[in-house]
């Protein structure tokens, strides 16, 4: 079995989701998902350098670890559906390797701290990376398997 080389977070997140039972499933449903949902990306002090030029992105891919997921399942069960689903057909945060990736709307930046929009983690979410999201992001005709 090939190993990775272990993470460590550059900052932390400030949701207004406390814990995941917070998190309204109907969010999980809605094509809108979290998007009018504002939280905050507090970058470690080392970290804040890598921030400079951020600020002329409109969006951001956040890369996060789900800290208080269940261990992985092959077969989970998404919100609102009563069919089983291969983990890696899904979203769902309980995966062998338990890490998150979205996409957020950066709304503003002070010092190491980043307010964004759409963020899909609960308080104290520990953040591994950032990047920003550009046009060769986008991606043309693409399917949606079972998601209806």
């Amino acid at each position: 079995m090939v190993t990775a080389r272990r993470f460590k977070a550059i900052g932390v997140v400030h949701s207004p989701f406390k814990k995941a039972a917070d998190i309204p499933m109907e969010m999980n449903a809605d094509p809108r998902g979290f998007e009018g949902t504002e939280s905050e990306i507090a970058l470690f002090a080392d970290f804040e350098p890598g921030l400079k030029d951020i600020d002329g992105f409109s969006h951001l891919i956040v890369v996060f670890a789900f800290h208080v997921s269940e261990d992985g399942r092959m077969l989970v069960k998404p919100p609102f559906e009563t069919e089983l689903r291969g983990v890696f057909a899904t979203r769902s945060p309980h995966r062998p390797n338990p890490i998150g990736v979205t996409v957020v709307k950066l709304l503003g930046r002070t010092g190491p701290i980043l307010r964004v929009s759409g963020l899909d983690a609960v308080e104290g979410t520990p953040v591994l990376d950032i990047k920003p999201y550009t046009q060769k992001d986008q991606k043309t005709d693409i399917r949606t398997g079972w998601i209806k």
